[in-house]
């Protein structure tokens, strides 16, 4: 039995040149895919026990971080836009063997990214109470999100600056640099986190303040292994010097070209999120600290797709820099393969202990009898979610990032606040309907970018 079936995948088109065995293109594959994979598991498990240690304090304390969430990522959505388009664009300069390109690429991105952070940073630190009533929150939630949210966002050059050289590295195919960065920073978010939120070995008890502080110091530790990991000549990137820093016209208007649309696809995934959120918000105290687990775990499965996405990028975009529209095609499939295993291992796992999962996260009776109400859909949801990432990896490694803005922005921007408003008030459904409507944008989704992928025209985008 094969896992890969290439006459099907290329559909009788001519290969560009020899095609690897199965058996080195599943290799090929996972040499790439496991640190990204690893690595986005261990950010999201680590943002798992995170919820967890704050869960501790009791529902209204994870309701209050929860209620950043959205905001959080509106702010960072610039800079993820950002990260698409120089991962694509290395990517296809390492196809090309063209290592000055690549460079020039990570230099113009760095000096975009500080620019930027200083204007976020100002916005959402200077507007946090105003941002935080808007989210949603509820008298006993509304001091602490605020508290959380002025310092995350407060430390968010560490942030963004590591963000976009890993970013760099992985289209390079250094993936296993991102994965030993976030595993340091995400380790020394926990150890802050044990010594501030309940007080321990002396340190004060700060409690969600104390989860704030603990991931932004995860930040600068991160920050330090990143800046480190382009300072050696021998890499294939590497950063000279403030000396050489010098703005590049023709490469910020080519990275500017691509991560446009797809900040347009963040701001509308992120109105569509934050819209979604504020409606279940209304549902209480209680469901929003229920919800929130179930987002939780949901990120769980994105972390997978997202470590799939990372190779395709590195793939798919290096096999495009090297005219080979066939081998993109083919790693793209190859990537969905494994994407499809690990959703059948994650519904084996929510269908047979998910009770027992949502119970680390609290004891309170009222938040544990929404657990059937959240894990069932998640089962199905774990499919379309993972095959959609993936889907959208491949399509953004082509450059053909305006396609999959348009997709989130009739799917996440309207169709899931509206379908989950729908289910949630007027048909009476509560919590259950606002999951139903998650249901509906996932599936949306993955039809129509899986579509999209299988027609192979992104294959011809030049960038």
């Amino acid at each position: 039995m094969h896992l890969i079936h290439i006459d099907k995948i290329l559909r009788k088109t001519p290969a560009a040149g020899e095609i690897p065995d199965e058996r080195e293109l599943l290799q090929n594959t996972m040499q790439v895919a496991w640190p990204s994979i690893v690595e986005s598991f261990l950010v999201s498990l680590v943002g798992m026990i995170d919820m967890i240690m704050v869960g501790s304090l009791g529902s209204y304390a994870i309701a209050a971080v929860g209620l950043t969430t959205q905001p959080k990522f509106i702010g960072l959505a610039i800079f993820v836009s950002l990260n698409v388009a120089v991962s694509a664009l290395v990517a296809r300069r390492r196809g090309e063997q063209d290592q000055e390109s690549a460079n020039k690429v990570l230099v113009q991105a760095l000096l975009i990214t500080l620019g930027l952070t200083v204007v976020v940073t100002a916005l959402c630190v200077g507007f946090a109470d105003q941002i935080i009533r808007f989210a949603g929150s509820a008298p006993d939630t509304h001091a602490d999100a605020v508290a959380y949210f002025r310092i995350i966002m407060g430390g968010l050059i560490f942030n963004s600056v590591t963000l976009v050289i890993n970013a760099a590295q992985r289209g390079a195919g250094n993936t296993r640099i991102a994965m030993r960065t976030n595993m340091v920073s995400n380790g020394v978010n926990l150890l802050f986190n044990y010594l501030l939120i309940g007080g321990n070995f002396g340190f004060p008890k700060l409690g969600v303040k104390g989860a704030a502080i603990a991931t932004v110091i995860g930040t600068v530790f991160g920050l330090v292994l990143s800046v480190r990991s382009v300072s050696h000549p021998d890499q294939f990137l590497y950063f000279h010097g403030l000396r050489h820093v010098r703005f590049d016209r023709r490469t910020i208007r080519t990275i500017t070209s691509i991560s446009s649309s797809t900040l347009a696809e963040q701001v509308f995934l992120r109105i569509g999120f934050f819209t979604y959120a504020i409606i279940v918000a209304h549902l209480g105290t209680v469901a929003f600290a229920a919800h929130q687990i179930g987002m939780n775990l949901l990120t769980i499965n994105f972390s997978l797709g997202d470590g799939l996405s990372a190779a395709s990028i590195a793939l798919v975009g290096r096999s495009l820099g090297e005219n080979r529209a066939d081998l993109a095609r083919i790693y793209g499939s190859v990537c969905q393969r494994i994407g499809l295993f690990f959703s059948c291992v994650l519904a084996v796992i929510y269908l047979s202990v998910g009770k027992y999962i949502f119970m680390l996260f609290s004891q309170e009776a009222q938040i544990l009898a929404f657990a059937p109400v959240i894990i069932t859909p998640m089962i199905l949801i774990v499919f379309m979610q993972i095959a959609n990432v993936t889907f959208s990896g491949c399509l953004r490694a082509a450059g053909d990032t305006v396609f999959v803005a348009v997709v989130s922005l009739i799917s996440v921007t309207f169709i899931r606040p509206f379908s989950g408003w729908l289910f949630c008030y007027p048909l009476q459904m509560g919590l259950m309907g606002a999951w139903l409507g998650l249901t509906v944008d996932q599936a949306l989704r993955s039809l129509l970018n899986g579509l999209r992928f299988a027609g192979g025209r992104w294959t011809k985008i030049k960038i």
